[in-house]
């Protein structure tokens, strides 16, 4: 068996938030360790930003326990016995050992346990079922520590198994093997993805977009998006371009990816419940003419100031990325920078210095601003606040 190594020495361990919670669980008669991610990316020798701890408590322990100790309880999870614990402003999901009672493919129904084996083995690849104590010994009863080490995603028990109890972890299969993994996918859980895959149809799709963003984001994304294609997963979630090419050129953000991959990014709102903040997002990109850097310096900055440096920044990137130009080419450089070097203004005047100035109110005071918008705009910005107050005498 592989030797374990000791994470005493992670400066997140040591945080007196998280060491108060865990004494905590400790005084009251139960256990808590850190579960999952955090043990993962420590591993890694990557950033740990969540830190959740799995206990042998249950959530009405938890609660009165922490309550008692000064700490602020929220039940945000409370049916799969999640409370959010808030130590010293620093908030923790707690949750208690469990394992599955019954799984129809999307949810799971638990009974709560204090048996740390059983917990392991519900969960979903064995780099997600590690466990460190306070003290950093970690307990591992899933072999996942090569898997770790050697950055596999492998699922805990039968791919198949896993999968039917909940069929998101397809996504998350192929959203860690983006994120974490090396080489190729392992065969069997790749196998099982692609032959379970109609029950992707019953997700939902605030969690298809939840996995997919996380995915798209991922260092290796193109690729296994890529893989998810010729594997007839990705035709279950939207229907796609194949512009690899041009995804490989974009940053990691994954709207920018979504305008991209998408047949008609204009549904995907609708299809995979978007904000309202990335369905606008969206919108601008498909609506808008993209900029290049053939436009000269005025009308650059005549398109800038339609569009707004949001929309700009990301019609530059796709632009860009379909371009033949390189991804150092300083003429795109320039043009992604623009709004650095000269931030949107406003149009000096506004409606009330119309009425100021003696209009009546009425639908003339947009036409006349709107008037003095274009010629402001068509000049460069230049004039001044004074000079198209004068454009009306």
């Amino acid at each position: 068996m592989t030797k374990l190594p000791s994470l005493s020495a992670a400066p997140w361990l040591g945080e007196p938030a998280l060491q108060r919670l865990l004494a905590t669980l400790a005084a009251a008669g139960g256990e808590g360790r850190v579960a999952g991610g955090a043990v993962r990316n420590a591993l890694l020798g990557e950033e740990v930003t969540e830190v959740d701890v799995a206990t042998t408590l249950s959530p009405a322990q938890v609660t009165a326990a922490c309550t008692a100790a000064g700490m602020g309880v929220h039940p945000t999870g409370i049916e799969h016995g999640t409370v959010t614990v808030v130590v010293e402003h620093r908030p923790f999901e707690v949750t208690t050992l469990r394992h599955d009672v019954e799984t129809d493919g999307r949810r799971a129904r638990v009974a709560f346990t204090d048996d740390w084996q059983a917990d392991a083995r519900r969960r979903d690849f064995t780099m997600n079922a590690l466990y460190c104590d306070a003290r950093g010994v970690i307990s591992d009863f899933v072999n996942g520590l090569p898997d770790v080490q050697s950055r596999r995603v492998i699922f805990v028990g039968d791919p198949a198994q896993r999968i039917a109890e909940d069929y998101l972890r397809i996504l998350r299969f192929f959203r860690f093997h983006a994120r974490y993994g090396h080489g190729d996918p392992d065969a069997l859980g790749l196998a099982a993805c692609t032959r379970l895959k109609a029950g992707l149809d019953g997700l939902s799709a605030e969690r298809v977009r939840q996995e997919m963003f996380k995915l798209m984001a991922a260092p290796g994304a193109v690729a296994t998006l890529k893989l998810m294609a010729e594997r007839g997963i990705l035709a279950h979630l939207l229907p796609y371009t194949e512009e690899w090419r041009v995804l490989g050129r974009l940053p990691p953000d994954p709207l920018l990816r979504l305008a991209v991959l998408a047949q008609d990014p204009l549904a995907m709102p609708e299809r995979w419940r978007l904000s309202n903040s990335e369905a606008q997002r969206l919108e601008a990109i498909v609506v808008s003419m993209p900029p290049t850097p053939a436009l000269r310096p005025k009308e650059q900055r005549a398109v800038l100031y339609q569009q707004g440096a949001g929309a700009w920044r990301d019609l530059v990137h796709i632009a860009w990325a379909r371009s033949d130009a390189p991804l150092d080419d300083a003429g795109w450089r320039e043009l992604l920078e623009l709004p650095d070097r000269w931030p949107v203004p406003s149009l000096p005047v506004a409606g009330r210095d119309l009425l100021a100035a003696g209009m009546s109110p009425g639908p003339e005071i947009g036409v006349l601003l709107k008037s003095l918008e274009d010629w402001w705009v068509a000049s460069d910005f230049q004039p001044t606040r004074e000079e198209l107050l004068k454009r009306l005498s």
